[in-house]
């Protein structure tokens, strides 16, 4: 029996010990991770999961809605003069002082209202959806997991091996993230304590044909596999450093760290500078299921939730402060996710209920934008359970990473993201793909007006290649094309009437010979 039989057979897809893990002599793989570019071989991106549902409306507050959000939200909303400037519409909450700081410093992009289509305020069903990357139930691999799996089908047979000793993905704490669940095996190993991997016991049974043989065999591989793999982390942490005192209460290593997050942000750094080769580490912070209690009773500014982000905010900043000081962070790159947003109302325990769209973060020195997508509308008056309405699709941020930080290939990217339409964001300048690997297409896209009602203006440049310029609506779905031919090499202005489509936010979306971009449009009636 074949092992990926076996797999099929006992129901054990996503078996997957727990790799926490000196001489290697497997066969060496010829293929590159990702089949990537040189230029991002060793790119690395730290993942970091709000899990329970982030109030996205208590984190980054659109403040020039404020009057709005005051009505909506009486018992939990800081006072204006709390909130941290970003810009003159957006601000941070007041505990987040180490993510404005590293806004001011170009080096973290907020990402507004994040979701996607048809959204299931479902903890467990939204969390499969962002870890698979993917909507249909039955997938049961992670976003991730397909990319390698087609990379390295044998997986998790051959590895690791001379050229590739490392783990793929690591899982900090005491859970394997799905992001990275393969066909075979998770290829995400599980690390709660890298200066202390564990050893496990061999198995000395041989396959001797039979189905239980067979079983044996696999586990033996994955047995062995966690053990080289430990061997690995442990002697690049050990060989490793972390250099910032931002982890740490008060600013002192000679005391705890500030939160269990800030702890594991600190074994990612040292594991990274240490000389090991994962490419994706994934962090977990539990507690954002706030439906009450989020806030104090007397100082809305402190309490369950702002906790939480300060953990989040001060965590991100150490690790930044320790990657630049260790010169690392031309390397790295961050994201923060969460399955789903709060509701805009909040109830009457002082807490908010599942809601849908969200702010995500991305962080590190290679950013292009700091703030995509408009601020999320706040109505005066809502209807009962009303949710900010997604307008970037969770998938387009992933693919996005994908192309930009790894240098994946559209068309393997489409592979991935399979029955989605995907939408590229520019998220990274510098850092990055050499301009002779990966080409270009500055397109200058400016719409206006916007908002606007009945017509606006698409104006953009291109070279001489088809374009294709249409108006998705917030569910992902065509609405209507405007632009469908070949155009010349040069500045163009299109007119897009919308006298025929409803109010509401949508995506100008323009596909051009490398690809496609697109910009928020929002059209009041």
């Amino acid at each position: 029996m074949k092992r990926r039989d076996f797999v099929k057979n006992i129901g054990l897809a996503s078996l997957s010990a727990p790799f926490v893990v000196n001489n290697i002599s497997f066969q060496a793989i010829q293929k590159k991770l990702f089949d990537i570019p040189k230029c991002s071989d060793d790119h690395v991106l730290v993942i970091v999961r709000l899990n329970g549902g982030n109030d996205g409306l208590n984190t980054v507050f659109p403040i020039d809605q404020y009057d709005h959000l005051l009505i909506q939200r009486p018992n939990i909303l800081i006072p204006e003069n709390q909130i941290i400037p970003a810009t003159s519409e957006l601000g941070f909450h007041p505990v987040m002082t180490g993510i404005g700081n590293l806004f001011n410093n170009g080096k973290t992009t907020v990402v507004q209202n994040v979701g996607y289509p048809q959204q299931n305020r479902s903890h467990f069903r939204s969390m499969d959806i962002w870890t698979s990357g993917s909507l249909e139930p039955s997938e049961t691999k992670g976003w991730l997991g397909r990319n390698f799996d087609e990379q390295y089908p044998n997986f998790p047979a051959d590895y690791p091996n001379n050229q590739y000793p490392d783990p793929f993905a690591i899982s900090m704490g005491n859970s394997i993230s799905a992001t990275c669940q393969g066909i075979m095996s998770n290829f995400s190993s599980l690390v709660s304590n890298p200066s202390n991997t564990v050893n496990l016991n061999q198995n000395q049974s041989l396959n001797d044909g039979t189905y239980y043989g067979c079983n044996i065999e696999f586990v033996s591989i994955l047995i062995e596999q966690t053990n080289l793999y430990g061997a690995q982390i442990n002697s690049a942490y050990n060989a490793g450093s972390s250099l910032s005192s931002l982890y740490y209460q008060n600013n002192d290593p000679q005391q705890d760290f500030k939160s269990q997050l800030a702890k594991e942000m600190h074994y990612v750094a040292q594991m990274i500078s240490g000389g090991l080769q994962t490419k994706v580490f994934i962090l977990n912070i539990n507690g954002f299921d706030t439906h009450g209690g989020q806030v104090d009773a007397i100082d809305f500014s402190i309490g369950e939730h702002p906790e939480l982000i300060k953990n989040v905010s001060d965590a991100i900043e150490a690790f930044q402060d320790d990657i630049e000081q260790l010169g690392l962070d031309h390397r790295v790159l961050g994201m923060t996710f969460s399955e789903f947003g709060r509701q805009i109302a909040s109830n009457d325990s002082m807490g908010t209920d599942h809601g849908e769209a969200a702010p995500l973060f991305l962080f590190g020195s290679c950013l292009s934008n700091q703030i995509i997508g408009p601020n999320p509308i706040i109505e005066n008056q809502i209807t009962n359970q009303k949710a900010v309405d997604m307008q970037i699709d969770f998938r387009d941020v992933y693919a996005s990473v994908l192309k930009d930080w790894f240098g994946i290939a559209s068309n393997d990217i489409d592979v991935i993201f399979d029955n989605h339409a995907v939408t590229y964001y520019n998220l990274i300048q510098g850092c990055g793909l050499e301009n002779d690997t990966i080409e270009e297409n500055n397109m200058d896209i400016n719409i206006y007006p916007n908002p606007t009602t009945d017509n606006c203006i698409v104006k953009f440049k291109c070279k001489n290649e088809f374009i294709n310029i249409s108006i998705i609506n917030s569910q992902g779905r065509l609405i209507d094309t405007f632009c469908n031919k070949e155009l010349a090499q040069g500045i163009h202005e299109i007119n897009c009437k919308l006298k025929n489509i409803n109010a509401g936010f949508y995506m100008i979306k323009i596909q051009h010979s490398l690809g496609s971009e697109s910009k928020p449009l929002q059209i009041i009636k």
